[in-house]
């Protein structure tokens, strides 16, 4: 089958590290299915792959992609009660793990300290004609649901989802600072955000991206300087936001804690902008600051987002479209900063 995957990993050009070509198929164990893939997306998990860094040691090739959307190809042996049947569309939950623990159990494998994402070994990922999936991860799609808009999901959306309502525990008539503008957490963000009635500001380096993300529904959109806390503290009558979801990291971390309010919380989602700022404990202890972490979110939260798109309250903003065969220009965009929303891959120019 054909894939998209990481031939060598770490060295100073990760990009140098993709390949497409023929890899073996999947043969699906018990209780798992093999999905078609239509539509994939990437994220910045992708380049982190190439460069080295995964949750698990790397022994190339390995399979990138950890969101995927498409038809069921089949089953290995008993597969689950309920399990979509072979043709049904589904987008598929990346997140394996064991199955067993109380966090499992409880339907939050967040919690789980074996899990994995697709593309992180011994997982193979999405970037390829067939993956292979726990059967309980795959989530039925509507038919007017589009396999491109279901793949932006899983992660990028799934991680804003959580971010915002969850660990940010945001509400109508709240505040929140969506540090990044243009990706695709950020973009999310700022969507979901909107759509709960939640008042939105963002920031960018880059003043197309800022005209972006106000067209997108934020209240206003600044560049990354230590004047802009002031400005953002200002447009909230004086007291700051209720929120930061930061998933840039170094270039944006004092910001972060200088906007929030008192008491407010800082949620970390990513380091695309590189993982060790200067904490600022005084900042964090003397002003009640909550810094929390967060990753993903639950197979419900993805149902929740899926009839999100289905209803047409969602729609997710695919920036760009190529093929897996011409995914080194994608990753490219990626690397480069290049982005408006989602870069989804397909297998071909039709799908």
């Amino acid at each position: 089958m054909f894939a998209v995957y990481a031939a060598r990993v770490g060295g100073d050009d990760p990009l140098a590290n993709l390949e497409t070509g023929d890899r073996p198929a999947p043969e699906p164990e018990p209780g798992w299915a093999v999905v078609r893939v239509r539509a994939a997306s990437l994220n910045h998990h992708d380049l982190w792959t190439l460069r080295g860094v995964s949750s698990a040691p790397i022994t190339p090739p390995q399979i990138l992609g950890c969101d995927c959307a498409g038809t069921v190809e089949g089953y290995g042996a008993a597969p689950p009660p309920g399990a979509p049947d072979p043709g049904a569309r589904v987008v598929v939950y990346p997140i394996v793990a064991c199955g067993h623990c109380a966090a499992c159990l409880s339907d939050d494998p967040l919690g789980c300290r074996s899990f994995r994402m697709l593309s992180e070994p011994p997982l193979a990922g999405g970037f390829a004609e067939l993956v292979a999936i726990p059967a309980v991860n795959l989530i039925p799609l509507p038919e007017h649901v589009g396999f491109k808009e279901a793949a932006c999901l899983p992660t990028a959306y799934l991680t804003a989802y959580r971010a915002l309502f969850v660990r940010a525990a945001l509400r109508p008539g709240m505040t929140v600072l969506v540090q990044g503008a243009t990706g695709g957490v950020a973009t999310a963000c700022i969507l979901l955000a909107r759509l709960a009635g939640v008042t939105v500001y963002a920031t960018s380096r880059n003043e197309e991206k800022r005209r972006f993300a106000v067209d997108l529904g934020a209240e206003a959109a600044f560049p990354v300087a230590k004047e802009t806390a002031r400005e953002v503290i200002a447009a909230t009558d004086g007291t700051g936001v209720d929120a930061v979801i930061d998933s840039v990291g170094e270039p944006t971390w004092e910001l972060s804690l200088r906007a929030v309010r008192p008491g407010g919380v800082v949620v970390v989602p990513g380091a695309t902008g590189g993982r060790n700022p200067p904490a600022q404990l005084n900042r964090i202890f003397f002003r009640s600051v909550t810094i929390a972490g967060t990753t993903m979110g639950t197979r419900g939260e993805l149902r929740r987002l899926v009839d999100l798109v289905a209803t047409g309250a969602l729609q997710p903003v695919i920036g760009a479209t190529h093929t897996m065969r011409d995914a080194p220009a994608a990753f490219a965009e990626m690397e480069h900063g290049e982005l408006f929303g989602k870069i989804v891959l397909t297998l071909d120019e039709a799908s």
